[in-house]
């Protein structure tokens, strides 16, 4: 789910510049597709961390080609299946259809309660939509949870023959910009757009030593409502998670972020190959930030109060 962090116990901080748990500006170089390139072309930010320790790079408006891209990922036979949870309710497909991954073939695969709510929608060419019932949750702490284990499932049961990657998506958001095949890696986290400014002690990692999402610090904070990457490595990734949830829900704890606490540390431990920077999930209600020069997806606004309690 989206959640700011005033409610995770501290006040949002608005049109404050804060510097980025890293501090290096480092250029970063890919094996497959190359950053450098288009450095050397004149795609390149000198204002933000584009490179992590690991040699990862942090994908910001500016610093690459998009018809590389779309040309690369082509001849290189890309496809991408896209999976989301519209338990209740379904509002963002057709902005996909207008903005991700419009140069390669997109699988959708739309889980949800009510099969026969989910509206009509005009796909392009090579676009395929699949719905899939699930059973309803009284919480949605336990819809984010088991969305692991059922993502887990359908990659091996259907994806893997069909696509080479997955992005998988919280339905309360809508596309806005360009969601593209620079975002494809092996595996690929976001920078959560409330924390990518703040100092890592504010970082609210699960800080319980008898869950399994137990962490003391971390490279960045990184958003569940976006995560991707090969088929293999999302099935990994979700695998991986489920079975640290199961473990803590028979050790009767909750990590504090469900899920999301979970996938931060998967990605402490195993260390995302490719990094986008908050454009690719943006918070209008933060305000202006000289470094968001463009919106790639918005979060739909949401009482995140009734939602953390219920």
């Amino acid at each position: 789910m989206l959640r700011p962090p005033q409610h995770r116990g501290f006040f949002l901080l608005k049109n404050v510049d804060l510097s980025l748990p890293l501090s290096s500006f480092s250029e970063c170089t890919e094996t497959n597709y190359t950053l450098a390139l288009c450095s050397s072309l004149g795609w390149s930010r000198s204002d933000v961390q584009t490179c992590t320790s690991w040699n990862a790079p942090i994908i910001w408006e500016g610093m690459f080609n998009p018809g590389h891209y779309d040309q690369t990922h082509r001849s290189e036979g890309s496809s991408v299946a896209l999976t989301v949870f519209a338990v209740g309710r379904l509002a963002f497909l057709n902005s996909s259809e207008r903005h991700f991954m419009l140069s390669l073939p997109v699988s959708y695969y739309v889980f949800t309660d009510r099969p026969e709510k989910v509206p009509n929608v005009n796909l392009a060419p090579n676009r395929h939509l699949n719905v899939i019932k699930v059973e309803r949750h009284a919480r949605w702490q336990d819809i984010s949870m088991t969305r692991m284990k059922t993502i887990s499932d359908v990659i091996e049961a259907d994806i893997r023959h069909h696509s080479t990657h997955v992005f998988c998506f919280d339905v309360d958001q809508v596309f806005t910009g360009r969601f593209g095949p620079e975002a494809l890696g092996d595996t690929v986290a976001l920078l959560h757009a409330h924390y990518y400014h703040l100092p890592r002690k504010l970082f609210t990692y699960d800080r319980n030593p008898k869950s399994e999402a137990f962490m003391r610090t971390g490279d960045f904070y990184y958003h569940a409502a976006v995560f991707g990457g090969s088929w293999r490595s999302v099935k990994a990734l979700t695998e991986a998670c489920y079975k640290s949830i199961m473990e803590d829900k028979k050790n009767n704890v909750e990590a504090l972020w469900h899920d999301e606490s979970h996938l931060n540390k998967y990605f402490w431990l195993h260390k995302p190959s490719r990094i986008l920077s908050p454009e690719y999930c943006w918070d209008t209600s933060i305000g202006y930030r000289f470094d968001i020069r463009v919106h790639r997806l918005l979060w739909a606004p949401k009482d995140y109060y009734k939602l953390r309690t219920s």
